[in-house]
């Protein structure tokens, strides 16, 4: 991994039903990710906030994908940001803001891989699938559209955003930690294949294997992995701070090991994390809890 952390904040809310995620790269801030992250030997540059329409003054544009213009713009910039940052070795971090966020660090990545041959793997840690379309969403809004976007479904704005076409195949994507898919998305995993380790499966099998598994499996595929990180992945009690919590989710613990194997596989070339919201948090103890599942990522260890 390369020595130099880029952190590029998404303080956007336009995907999200509920206000305060844009908050949440202040929030981290304020919660000292640089410096638990320089503490462990990285050069750490601060590229600022990739800039965002609020939602008061956006185009909420229809039912199914409220305030798409807007997303669309500012998701276009995060592209060529962490495209750029990748071009010149840099270890892209992002923090947002809501899992929009996704399609373009996701698109930026993928990007950046093709125009050097690599491949791309997605490592999604979420309580949710994120594979609605506008035919399946029951909300319209667009945070819960991202994988499906990446893998080529949905509004063409956006699954053509950065360059044309799909950005990820599903063989190269695993989800953990899902408890919580609407009908549609179901549905939709069957259709196009995509590994999702759910909950009952985590119970089941236990995350040690699981993560391994997963690692193993990228290692023999992909060039370059890429983790993203839902606050809303873990169990409300560890984490209180999110949008849209649900209950039953990753335990402490089990949240640090998959950041810890990650990081002993040496295979993670860019991060994000998202969905922090330091309204609905207590002391910005959620935000804490995030730096130091980034920190793992990045090589911290208990000994």
């Amino acid at each position: 991994m390369d020595k130099s952390v880029h952190i590029i904040g998404f303080p956007m809310d336009l995907g999200s039903g509920r206000r305060g995620v844009d908050m949440g790269p202040s929030a981290l801030r304020i919660a000292g990710l640089a410096e638990k992250i320089r503490s462990l030997g990285y050069r750490i540059i601060d590229e600022g906030d990739i800039p965002v329409a609020n939602q008061e003054t956006s185009d909420i544009y229809s039912d199914t994908l409220k305030f798409l213009p807007s997303i669309k713009d500012a998701n276009t910039l995060l592209a060529s940001k962490v495209e750029s940052v990748l071009d010149n070795n840099g270890f892209p971090l992002i923090i947002g803001g809501d899992h929009a966020m996704g399609i373009g660090t996701i698109a930026g990545i993928s990007g950046h891989c093709k125009k050097h041959g690599k491949t791309l793997g997605v490592l999604w840690i979420d309580a949710h699938a994120d594979m609605n379309t506008p035919d399946t969403t029951p909300s319209g809004n667009i945070h819960g559209m991202p994988l499906a976007i990446s893998m080529g479904y949905g509004a063409d704005e956006l699954v053509n955003l950065h360059y044309p076409g799909p950005k990820i195949k599903p063989e190269h994507l695993v989800i953990i930690g899902a408890r919580s898919i609407d009908p549609g998305e179901r549905d939709f995993i069957r259709e196009v294949g995509v590994t999702v380790h759910t909950m009952v499966s985590i119970d089941k099998n236990g995350m040690y294997d699981i993560t391994m598994r997963t690692l193993e499996r990228m290692r023999s595929t992909v060039d370059h992995l890429h983790i993203s990180f839902d606050l809303d992945s873990v169990d409300p009690s560890v984490a209180k701070g999110v949008g849209t919590p649900v209950p039953g989710g990753l335990s402490f613990r089990e949240a640090h090991l998959i950041m810890e194997l990650a990081a002993e596989s040496g295979l993670v070339s860019s991060f994000e994390v998202s969905e922090v919201n330091p309204i609905l948090d207590d002391m910005n103890a959620s935000a804490i809890f995030a730096t130091d599942i980034v920190a793992s990522c990045m090589g911290k260890r208990i000994l």
